[in-house]
């Protein structure tokens, strides 16, 4: 491994030999080598320098885990009660709350995300174990009213019974990972369900630290399993395995429709978390000082690499020129650099493939005739940095208006009517329906327009307000279910009805 770099970048001791340590894959309690050997590199994408060896697995690897997942689950997993769980899950809790140094590290220098975005997640995610530690002590089933054909017969109870799927999948991006990890393990150990966690090959690192503090925990050997490797590797192996009983993935609405695909052979259960293009509709009474870190923001918080980006913009005319003047200078002031700086706001993309993608798109967004207003520059020097790009005169047709760019480029359209049937046709139109935000000082018109937006979460005067407790999930095509609150502890559940007549 190269620490040239990593000499040079102002990070802890504990971080620095976490990184020195072997990446090993984690199954049935232990940390081994794949069947194969095989390693990849993981880089640093503000620097592309690498900073640690990951081992990788493969189909073997997930039949080992698999199966060590199964006797956990048939095991001494199932004997422990609500409460035993619940108090695995909040020791955890714990231990990332006092490693919280080290796991934004990790966060910056595998993803690249500012470190003041980084350490939010990792506070996010001990209280993910926290919330979900309480909701396994509220694991509960009802009683009803027995059928009529069997109270004929003789008196009888009907009651309820909530029970753990069984063996999940999931299936981790690499655009925030150790939230994304989190918010998929918290409520299956809370549910009783026993995993096999594929992390992104592009970001493993936080998964393997999460991996270590779970078994600090105790939680017990075959519980929690972790391979790291490719999608079209692990995670279609994972999607496809007879013993698995549901998949939960994140990631692009592509790999989303092969997941499905995949998970068809024992039918097993299926959540997805997948694109977005979400619109930030601004009306003409919206307060302005709020609005131009909103809109920015919204495009551009992590790089533009968030499922939720409001990267489709609705400015009403009265106010356009005013608002992208303000936002523009506002995104002009942004620092870029590497995430371990305090003061950047925008991080580098994760890697050369997404760098060219996004620079690509900026190219199509000139080429179809949209004014590039600030940036779309290409950046000098090592790492794969974006200048946060802004288009004005988009059209409905755009590519860079239809398609997730999945990067810092922010389309804006302009609007005139005041027909909220009208602008709600506007926001609707896309593929998508992960998030959305309205802007405007009239609660009236906000709730009216909200009610017309055919998205998971919208927020007002806002974008992006998730939250642990708050149920997220897109409609269309950006995806199947919800995670965060109680639905998301439901995904991992099975209703079982029970009569019994006597």
């Amino acid at each position: 491994m190269n620490n040239s770099k990593i000499k040079q970048i102002n990070i802890a001791s504990a971080t620095k030999e976490f990184l020195a340590q072997p990446h090993k894959l984690l199954i049935d309690g232990v940390w081994v080598d794949g069947v194969e050997g095989k390693t990849i590199e993981s880089r640093d994408p503000a620097t592309n320098e690498v900073i640690a060896k990951v081992a990788i697995g493969g189909r073997q690897d997930i039949d080992k885990a698999v199966i060590a997942a199964r006797n956990a689950f048939e095991g001494p997993w199932s004997k422990l009660t609500h409460f035993e769980r619940a108090k695995l899950l909040s020791r955890l809790a714990r231990l990332i709350e006092s490693n919280t140094d080290l796991l934004t590290e990790i966060e910056v220098l595998d993803n690249g995300m500012p470190t003041n975005i980084a350490r939010l997640t990792i506070h996010n995610i001990a209280e993910m174990c926290d919330y979900y530690a309480a909701a396994a002590q509220r694991i509960e089933g009802t009683t009803t009213t027995p059928p009529r054909h069997i109270t004929d017969q003789a008196e009888a109870l009907t009651y309820t019974l909530r029970e753990p799927v069984g063996v999940a999948g999931l299936i981790v991006p690499w655009n925030v990972p150790a939230s994304t990890a989190v918010l998929k393990l918290a409520p299956a150990l809370a549910a009783g369900c026993t995993l096999v966690m594929k992390p992104s090959e592009e970001t493993p690192l936080s998964a393997l630290l999460l991996g270590q503090l779970c078994l600090e925990a105790g939680i017990p050997a075959g519980v929690v399993n972790i391979v790291n490797g490719f999608g079209s590797d692990v995670g279609e192996a994972i999607a496809q395995h007879h013993d698995v009983d549901k998949v939960s993935f994140t990631g692009s609405t592509q790999t989303g429709r092969k997941i499905i695909c995949a998970a068809t052979g024992n039918l097993k259960k299926v959540s997805l978390e997948l694109g977005g293009k979400s619109p930030v509709i601004v009306m003409p009474d919206a307060d302005l000082d709020l609005a131009t870190v909103g809109v920015a923001m919204a495009t551009f918080f992590l790089q533009g690499q968030n499922c939720m980006a409001g990267t489709r913009i609705f400015i009403h005319d009265s106010i356009h020129d005013e608002l992208m003047e303000r936002v523009k200078l506002f995104t002009e002031q942004m620092i870029i650099g590497h995430g371990i700086n305090p003061a950047t706001m925008i991080g580098p993309l994760i890697s050369q493939k997404q760098w060219e993608k996004v620079q690509r798109y900026i190219e199509i967004g000139m080429s179809e005739g949209a004014t590039l207003f600030s940036g779309g520059q290409k950046l000098e020097g090592e790492g794969h940095f974006v200048q946060p790009t802004i288009f004005t005169d988009c059209t409905p047709d755009m590519r860079i208006v239809r398609e997730e760019i999945f990067g810092p480029v922010m389309t804006v359209q302009r609007f005139s009517t005041l027909d909220l049937d009208e602008i709600a046709r506007m926001a609707n139109d896309t593929i998508y329906g992960l998030s959305g935000s309205v802007w405007t000082q009239s609660l009236s018109t906000a709730h009216s327009l909200v009610a017309r937006i055919r998205a998971g979460q919208v927020s007002i005067n806002c974008h992006g307000a998730v939250g642990t407790n708050i149920p997220f999930g897109g409609y269309g095509q950006s995806g199947w279910g919800r995670e965060f609150g109680q639905e998301g502890l439901d995904a991992y559940l099975e209703t079982k009805a029970v009569t019994a007549q006597f």
